[in-house]
């Protein structure tokens, strides 16, 4: 189905996925970044495309427009697309790759007739290169003819189409989130504790990616609970007492991070939820004691 794009906020997103579009025979039209230089780098990384530092008349030229641009930039792009496109954008295809975002933000330009919707790939993109779309999922949703298009762009891709609604984008976003950064946060926590323990970085890495991706592939294979492992999922209270104390000389946000994970799991994973939970709060009360012993000292 291949057809005309423009694209609106060619970043890390927009270079990958026009890349890959015009591959498979789309016709790029403009490319539109904050400045010349970026725009021309961009034309560059996709392969085609013409250069724009600013919103042009030249992007109505094409059959579909993709928004790339940051989340906050996403509503004024489509009122500036409304104000210099009007009637000529009607029977356009109008998309945005935000993640949190529903196609209700791109309601200046579907008032003018174009169909709009969100596509909103599930992929880490390092602007390095071109990460395989194989496989991955694509989230969307928004106006019938709009979803279509942006089902066809996904399948072209390689990768699942999955509907969403849109008022529940924030929630999906928020997996992602928790699933990807936040998991890197923690990994690199984990990273910092070996090396306070007395390991040397690369040794750290080296020991710990191993463990994370065969747990990952255990949950993949096994399911979340046949997975689970470490003390908690052993209900080894006494050891994760031993690692909350031993995280006391550290900044508090690892200690803090600790407990709170801990409460997740027990949450998500433990067969016995609300007796874990109470064992975990049991810690963290003798934990507070403690510190307020120490804190006030004793009497002369």
């Amino acid at each position: 189905m291949p057809g005309t794009l423009a694209i609106v906020g060619a970043g890390r997103v927009g270079r990958a996925v026009g890349r890959r579009m015009r591959e498979l025979g789309w016709v790029i039209g403009a490319v539109v970044t904050h400045s010349e230089s970026s725009a021309r780098k961009a034309v560059r990384s996709i392969g085609a495309g013409h250069a724009h530092a600013f919103l042009t008349r030249r992007v109505l030229t094409a059959q579909v427009i993709l928004i790339t641009t940051p989340d906050r930039c996403v509503m004024e792009t489509a009122e500036e697309l409304a104000r210099i496109g009007a009637e000529e954008l009607r029977g356009k295809i109008v998309l945005h790759t935000s993640g949190a975002l529903s196609s209700e933000v791109l309601e200046p330009v579907r008032r003018s007739g174009a169909a709009v919707g969100s596509m909103h790939p599930l992929q880490t993109f390092s602007g390095v290169g071109v990460p395989p779309l194989d496989g991955k999922v694509f989230a969307i949703e928004g106006d019938a003819a709009a979803v279509r298009t942006a089902r066809q762009i996904a399948r072209a891709l390689g990768a699942i189409p999955v509907h969403i609604e849109g008022s529940k984008k924030p929630l999906y976003h928020a997996a992602g989130a928790l699933a990807a950064g936040n998991m890197l946060a923690l990994m690199e926590a984990a990273t910092r504790l070996m090396t306070a323990a007395g390991m040397k970085r690369r040794e750290a890495v080296r020991g710990l990616l191993p463990l994370t991706r065969q747990v990952l592939e255990n949950f993949e294979r096994l399911g979340p609970r046949a997975a689970w492992t470490g003390p908690l999922s052993r209900g080894d209270y006494g050891v994760v007492a031993a690692h909350a104390e031993a995280m006391q000389d550290l900044p508090a946000e690892f200690a803090e991070a600790y407990q709170a994970v801990n409460r997740l799991a027990a949450l998500v994973l433990a067969q016995d939820s609300a007796a874990m939970l109470a064992e975990l709060e049991k810690i963290a009360v003798n934990k507070k004691v403690k510190v307020k012993s120490k804190a006030t000292g004793g009497c002369a």
